[in-house]
């Protein structure tokens, strides 16, 4: 006969958890074996360790609120698992001998629970398996187009909703009956054998879905589907700082349900091509730029590309090789905000391979001066 666990902590069914705790520890310490010190055959000892063991099993199903709900969910009567009250294994079930809850010490009732009847609670708590599918597609755009932003159009091959039946199936005319599977309920039974016997477990019909209905006479188009396959487009928002590999989504797009259910969404993947002039570092943008020496020494205002356009930076006298100028606020937008990131300017210093005379002239005389 399986466990009472309410019986070995000496508390009800009503008891609060401060209640049980405090059953609990009143009882550990009188069980304890360190308290029941061996005498003779050590018998004592062996039954205050068992009784210690029991009550152990017991707070560890009673104090955890998700166990305790299946243990008093599943019952101490009515035959069923966990206790006294026959040992007909699940009621209803037809299964075998009561159920030894101290088998799954170390596992979680819920779970153990949930694992058989599949998480459906059911026809209340069903899902319909009508709706669409999401759809997935990669588009390319450039640098310069993802600092803008841009509106792009596309066309993929989905199923859509039925224009001759709007997404109900039936042909113009006809009504929707009961399922000839589930009689109209929406779920069927599967009887599934397991270690307590027999399991029934209510489950989704595939023939309807989880709907309970059909059509009486179903759409020649699509077969009372509610959607056939066809193009679509679709014209899809991209913000302004997009970064390569984000994906967007887009509400309601994707594929059409099944006689009426709710579409999937559509999901673009975006890809941003390289920029020969441009690295993207963030929020950032890095540039080089290849300065001769005489304007690296004293100074120089040049015209460099940012992804916004050309703009003037000023080189101040004395830069030195590789080192980085910044221009605010003209690198990359941050999606969704009013910030700009920076540009980065690498300085590349070009010394002259070939002289001229004159040339060489002034540097020799530059030399000289100390």
């Amino acid at each position: 006969m399986a466990k009472d666990f309410y019986s070995i902590l000496g508390v009800t069914r009503s008891s609060s958890q401060d209640e049980i705790k405090q059953a609990y520890r009143k009882l550990s310490r009188e069980l304890h074996p360190d308290k029941h010190p061996s005498t003779g055959s050590g018998q004592v000892k062996k039954d205050a360790e068992a009784k210690f063991k029991e009550v152990n099993e017991a707070y560890g199903v009673l104090s955890d609120p998700k166990k305790k709900q299946a243990y008093d969910q599943f019952g101490s009567t009515n035959g069923s698992p966990f206790g006294g009250g026959g040992g007909q294994g699940f009621g209803g079930f037809g299964g075998a001998g009561g159920f030894d809850s101290s088998q799954f010490q170390g596992g979680d009732l819920g779970d153990l629970f949930e694992s058989f009847f599949g998480g459906n609670r059911g026809a209340s708590g069903r899902r319909r398996n009508d709706a669409g599918r999401n759809a997935e597609v990669e588009i390319t755009i450039s640098l310069l187009q993802a600092v803008t932003g841009m509106d792009q159009t596309i066309t993929i091959n989905a199923h859509v909703t039925c224009g001759d039946c709007k997404g109900s199936g039936s042909a113009e005319g006809a009504k929707l009956i009961n399922c000839s599977e589930c009689g109209g309920t929406g779920t069927v039974q599967r009887i599934t054998n397991s270690l307590f016997g027999q399991i029934r477990q209510s489950v989704l019909c595939s023939l309807c879905n989880g709907s309970g209905k059909l059509p009486e006479k179903p759409c020649k188009k699509c077969r009372g589907e509610g959607r056939v396959m066809d193009k679509k487009t679709v014209t899809v928002h991209v913000p302004a700082g997009i970064d390569h590999g984000q994906t967007l989504r887009v509400t309601g797009e994707g594929e059409a349900g099944e006689r009426g259910g709710k579409s999937g969404d559509l999901l673009v993947r975006i890809r941003v091509e390289p920029d020969r002039r441009f690295e993207r570092d963030g929020d950032d943008v890095r540039s080089s730029l290849s300065l001769s020496a005489l304007d690296a020494i004293l100074g120089a205002e040049v015209n460099i590309d940012t992804v916004h356009g050309t703009v003037k930076m000023t080189i101040p006298a004395g830069t030195q090789p590789n080192q980085i100028l910044r221009v605010k606020h003209k690198g990359m937008p941050v999606v969704n905000s009013s910030r700009v990131g920076d540009h980065y300017v690498t300085i590349d210093l070009v010394v002259p391979t070939k002289l001229s005379r004159d040339e060489r002239r002034l540097f020799e005389e530059l030399r000289k001066v100390k």
